[in-house]
């Protein structure tokens, strides 16, 4: 028997292949799936099956695509509903793999036809436990993202019935290799490792420690922060299906020159432009929206950009594929090319750009005294900005900025000094009030941790938020 986990850090994403005499099956892939081809292709086997623990709202899953490569057979669990062929498990039903075999436990509560699937060895005994989004390392998936009409609280209490009658009886050795891990929207608050057992998960998870039901409900639903904005869009996509990442990637691989680029900016389309944020603010197309690959890109892509217009790439060379495939993962299908020769390019055409100026910690201690249209706005999730900011900041929180009214709320002689905690999300929220208009801003390198440093600038907690 061999398992391996095949983790995606930009998304907190678990998949899974597991193999036994020659027969795999993968669990939850993600939409890129030549990793799995390839590596049934060098241990020479057959993919088998592909186990869907749930319809994901985060990621596109690779179900569909790596089912026509392979001819390998789709399984749900029980209370699914598709547009496309597969095959709906009944809760107990068992798929044989080689000498090993995997138990349907239909777990409902973080969604409707959310499902485990238990692996017993070669000798029948219980392995390990492939959980989906129902038991993260010292979490529970949330309740609120996708089931109809039912409310948050009907749902987190099918969850605890699931915890009692299915989880909790399992043996404490038997593995636990959750989908997420620490970063997750998922869940709330997912432990930093990436699989667990059974018997730590009854030591240490907040959610199977013995409580009442109605104690368990207002656990796992207190809290919980807005899901992200693309969460919706995604599991629709994968419960209806979609066009195939090839085809996403022929168009969206396409090297568009400086003239087919700004012919292209003449409809309604948006730049996305994917370099480090440190090269981005020292030149940029006008209007372009910052989304760095080196933080966690698709989840951002998913929040700010819109899906339903065209994206026009501006990347660092060689990082073409990775921004068009990173970009698919979340549901984005409308990727009209690249330009090419990137921003280089533009800028030795002698083509219009666009800069944003950052300063230090300390140069935002020298002017605050100085300027009373400074403002600085911190773009923090609320409850960073309540355990500590600086004093009459604004707090904006980045997820909140594709609101246009919100924004529009800045008055134009404001010194707007822009931060978050070190400074990824603040050029992102540049560029997006830059796009909007607004120019008279700044960005603080290195963002809270080194606003905090500099004992100049006060700093005020909200008790409130905090409690």
């Amino acid at each position: 028997m061999f398992i391996k986990q095949i983790y995606t850090n930009c998304i907190s994403e678990a998949a899974y292949y597991i193999e036994s005499d020659g027969e795999a099956v993968v669990i939850d892939p993600l939409r890129d799936t030549e990793e799995y081809i390839a590596l049934a292709a060098e241990r020479d086997a057959v993919i088998k099956y592909i186990f869907e623990t749930h319809f994901h709202a985060d990621f596109v899953s690779g179900h569909l695509d790596l089912a026509k490569k392979t001819g390998a057979t789709i399984i749900y669990g029980p209370e699914t509903s598709t547009s496309f062929p597969v095959h709906i498990a009944k809760d107990g039903e068992v798929f044989k793999a080689g000498k090993i075999s995997f138990k349907v436990l239909h777990t409902p509560g973080h969604t409707i036809e959310s499902s485990c699937y238990l692996l017993q060895d070669e000798s029948g005994k219980d392995h390990a436990l492939f959980t989906g989004d129902t038991l993260f390392v010292g979490d529970v998936g949330r309740p609120d993202l996708s089931s109809g009409d039912m409310s948050k609280e009907e749902l987190a209490g099918i969850l605890y019935d699931t915890i009692q009658n299915k989880i909790l009886p399992l043996a404490d050795d038997v593995l636990v290799y959750p989908a997420h891990g620490a970063g997750s929207s998922c869940g709330k608050n997912l432990g930093l490792d990436t699989h667990s057992t059974i018997g730590d998960e009854r030591k240490n998870n907040y959610a199977l420690q013995q409580q009442t039901k109605e104690d368990f409900i207002a656990a796992i639903t207190d809290g919980l922060e807005d899901a992200p904005r693309y969460f919706p869009i995604n599991a629709k996509i994968n419960k209806e299906g979609y066009e195939s990442l090839d085809a996403i990637k022929s168009n969206g691989l396409i090297a568009l020159t400086i003239t087919a680029f700004k012919n292209k900016l003449k409809e309604d389309v948006v730049i996305a432009d994917t370099r480090h944020a440190d090269i981005f603010t020292e030149g940029f197309i006008p209007g372009s929206i910052f989304i760095g690959l080196e933080g966690r890109f698709a989840e951002w892509a998913g929040s700010l950009l819109p899906f339903d217009k065209p994206l026009l790439l501006v990347t660092e060379k060689g990082k073409e594929e990775e921004t068009v495939v990173r970009l698919a993962r979340v549901g984005f299908s409308k990727i009209d090319g690249y330009l090419k020769g990137g921003f280089d390019a533009w800028q030795k055409a002698g083509e219009k750009v666009d800069m944003i100026i950052s300063v230090e910690a300390d140069e935002l201690a020298m002017d605050i005294p100085f300027d009373p249209n400074l403002q600085v706005v911190d773009v923090r999730k609320e409850i960073e900005f309540a355990d500590g900011h600086v004093k009459n900041a604004i707090n904006m929180p980045l997820a909140d900025m594709t609101d246009v009214a919100l924004i529009a709320g800045f008055e134009e002689n404001q010194n707007l000094y822009l931060h978050c905690a070190g400074g990824y999300r603040s050029v992102i929220a540049c560029s997006i009030l830059k796009k909007q208009g607004l120019h008279n801003l700044r960005n603080i390198t290195g963002g809270w941790a080194k606003i905090k440093e500099e004992n100049r600038i006060k700093i005020e907690k909200d008790a409130s938020v905090l409690n």
